[in-house]
Parts: structure tokens; sequence; C-alpha cells
């Protein structure tokens, strides 16, 4: 049977506890996002996050860079909450929206956006392009872009024998075979991986330049890049 991911679920409340368990290095890659953001970005920014929810991203990087604001997006009420919670005594500017952000419009251009683990969730390439396309939209020329997602030709063998490999990383993690069945089964139902070299190509149909791999686990992948100009 086919299991759905359903962020809304009670159980989306166990997010941050257990996918740091379950993505080999999930620490270090968003140390790596703020660390490339701030070699490109000044001590007052606008930063757009996409997924926001959970709050990863607004944490690691409010908390390292007071004079920031955020504005952060996301489908999951739910996960905003939990997002809300992590935030609570910390001085984080932030704004927090629910919401598709192909149907946002934002008051402003922001100087740099993260999509982290959010764009393997959209079904089909038209989609994907859409949602990196109106990202590029909100950006500044020459803003930094940081994105990861899970990537990989599902039907190849390499990609079935990462899955596997993965698996051991899950159990030995302390994750359940019923949560692994869960994420293995969600593949093609609500994960919809597309190999690594399509990604390069949306993100430079989408207005981005410099693209580059920053990061690798498993089916994971991280990419950096700005919007529009020749050169990093």
């Amino acid at each position: 049977m086919n299991r759905k991911l359903n962020w809304n679920h009670p159980d989306a409340d166990r997010y941050e506890e257990t996918i740091k368990r379950k993505i080999p290095g999930y620490d270090f890659l968003y140390d790596m996002m703020d660390r490339l953001l701030t070699e490109k970005l000044s001590e007052r920014e606008d930063i757009l996050v996409v997924g926001a929810g959970g709050g990863k991203e607004l944490v690691t990087l409010g908390t390292g860079h007071p004079g920031w604001r955020f504005t952060g997006v996301d489908t999951s009420g739910r996960m905003l909450d939990a997002a809300r919670r992590r935030m609570e005594g910390m001085e984080i500017q932030a704004d927090l929206i629910e919401g598709d952000i192909n149907h946002l419009t934002f008051d402003r251009v922001f100087s740099g956006a993260t999509c982290m683990l959010v764009l393997h969730f959209l079904r089909d390439l038209n989609a994907k392009r859409e949602l990196l396309k109106h990202i590029a939209d909100q950006l500044q020329s020459g803003a930094p872009f940081l994105l990861a997602s899970i990537n990989g030709d599902v039907h190849s063998s390499s990609f079935q024998w990462q899955m596997q490999a993965w698996r051991q990383h899950f159990l030995a993690n302390g994750i359940s075979e019923e949560e692994w069945e869960t994420f293995a089964e969600s593949i093609g139902v609500s994960t919809h991986p597309i190999p690594e070299i399509i990604v390069e190509e949306l993100l430079r149909e989408s207005g981005f330049t410099g693209v580059t791999r920053f990061f690798n686990a498993y089916a994971i992948g991280g990419w950096f890049a700005v919007k529009g100009g020749d050169t990093l």
C-alpha cells in the first residue's frame, strides 16, 4: 500500500526530532547554507524562506544574523506553528505566511532566498519550474539562492542502491522500519525526485546563474546560485 506524507498530520510535530536522524549531515547542510549566504550578504538583509515550517532555516540564520529580516512561507499551518514555537524567546525578525508562494505577492524584492527540502514534493517538472521561476522573480539581481532536495532517477539501479543504504542509516539511527516504509512508499506518491542534471537545468531556465553543487548525502543534494548575472 502506498502511503502519502501529510504535513498537517500530528506526526508532523515530530519533524525536527526525527529529520536529523534520517538525513546524514542534516545540521551540516544548514550550517553550510548559513556560511554560503553569509559570504554574499551584509548585516541587514531581507530573506525569503520557502518551506519555512519547522523553523530550521529561521533559527539557523536568525540567531547568527540579528539584522536579517525573514519572510517565511509554508503550505502547512501546523509546520508554521512548530516554527513559531521554536523561535519563542529568540529575537528573530520573521513574518510567517501560510500559503502557496506561487499565489502570493510581496511588498518588496528580497536580497536572498532558501528552498530547503521542498522541491521534491512538487509532482511534475512544470510545477517545479514554476516554483523556481517564482522565487527568482522575487529576488534582486545578484541575490544568492540555496536549494536542497531529494534527487535521482527513481527507476535506476543506482537510485535503488542508495535507497537501500539510506534504509540502513534510518534503522541504525533509531528510525523504525514502519517509518522507513512510509518514506520509501511516498516516492512517486507525494515525493517526486528528478535527476540532478534536470534540477540544474531548471535552475538555469528560471534565471539563476553560477549553479554549483555544495552538498550530497545519499539522494539529497544541495546547490547554490545567484539571480541573474554572469558570475557569483
